[in-house]
């Protein structure tokens, strides 16, 4: 027999004799179900606490077919995971509705082949519950690998061909947002307005640069695909776009970046060739990190509800992906521009 400290440890026999019931109504009782009157279930959680008996998870997990664990997949470098604060707001959503439910989170990033190789196997095996997928790039093989395996799966955005391989995600109007960034630079009398795009195997660097192609449309003036030079979400990226731009023929007098990071590397740029922000060029940017609001100067941007984002991400996989409750669901969450001084 067990012991800890000398005593025994509770059994589950010992918490059914205290409660007044049987063995198999206090495994209903540990494993939720419903068919339990609430006297019932509230004499086994004394008897529990009492008694401090805790569940064998790996005994119940088998029983069950249920980790109690998600899976949170960025699709990126590790490196990025802890440089861009967009991931760091994910999560915090994403953990606020997972506590509320007493699950645990597995974090784990893929970008190679056999990165997505690796994790695709590991979550296939189920080991966990339900897998929430972020930063979706075209090649990206998991959504398609884990929802013909039977995994319930939320996306965080659209992959970039709109054809969704789950039937499950949470997408924020990234066109609407390329379109109040855009406009904002024209409306404040710029008339050579740029873009340093996101990535465009992603559905978030296509769709921000369709606003900015919209707006661009609606001035009558002529497009230039010169002033469209693409980025990767990064500052380098940020940076190495604003280079471009400020090298050719003829530069632009304001730039439209899509993501804060990708800001910040434009403005240092700008700064070391002497330029002034927004005096010589004005710049927006997209998402609305902590980081915009102390940059010099403060950065205008689209806000994006990151937080949310995680938090409805998180929802549907609990409340309706894995009990399968609507065969399929998405979420399409608002931005708004957050003007500051910078365009």
């Amino acid at each position: 027999m067990a012991k800890s400290g000398g005593r025994q440890r509770p059994t589950l026999e010992m918490v059914a004799e205290r409660a007044g019931v049987g063995r198999g109504t206090v495994s209903r009782v540990i494993n939720g179900s419903a068919q339990v009157s609430p006297r019932t279930r509230d004499a086994v959680h004394t008897a529990i606490t009492e008694l401090g008996y805790s569940p064998n998870h790996a005994a119940r997990t088998l029983v069950t077919r249920r980790t109690d664990t998600i899976a949170l997949v960025v699709s990126e470098p590790r490196d990025r995971l802890f440089a861009d604060p967009f991931f760091a707001d994910i999560i915090r959503g994403v953990s606020s509705v997972l506590h509320e439910r007493d699950l645990q989170l597995m974090l784990t990033t893929a970008r190679s082949e056999a990165e997505h190789r690796r994790v695709g196997d590991y979550l296939a095996g189920f080991h966990v519950d339900g897998a929430l997928l972020v930063s979706l790039h075209r090649d990206d093989p998991l959504p398609a690998r884990l929802t013909e395996a039977g995994v319930p799966v939320v996306q965080g955005g659209l992959p970039h061909t709109n054809v969704r391989a789950t039937p499950y995600y949470v997408e924020v109007d990234n066109t609407c947002g390329g379109r109040e960034a855009t406009r904002r630079l024209y409306e404040t009398g710029h008339r050579r307005v740029a873009t340093v795009t996101g990535p465009l195997d992603m559905n978030a660097g296509v769709e921000r640069l369709r606003g900015y192609r919209q707006v661009v449309e609606e001035t009558g003036l002529p497009a230039d695909e010169d002033l469209v030079v693409e980025g990767d979400f990064s500052a380098e990226g940020g940076a190495a776009g604003m280079e471009r731009l400020l090298d050719s023929a003829e530069p632009p007098d304001a730039v439209f970046v899509a993501s804060d990071m990708m800001a910040l590397g434009a403005m240092r740029v700008l700064r070391e060739r002497g330029l002034r922000v927004p005096h010589d060029l004005a710049l927006v940017g997209f998402d609305d990190t902590l980081m915009a609001e102390h940059s010099d100067p403060p950065l205008t941007t689209v806000h994006q509800p990151t937080v949310r984002m995680g938090y409805e991400m998180a929802t549907l996989l609990t409340d309706v992906a894995i009990p399968r409750t609507e065969a399929s669901a998405s979420v399409v969450l608002d931005t708004h521009l957050v003007v500051r001084g910078s365009g």
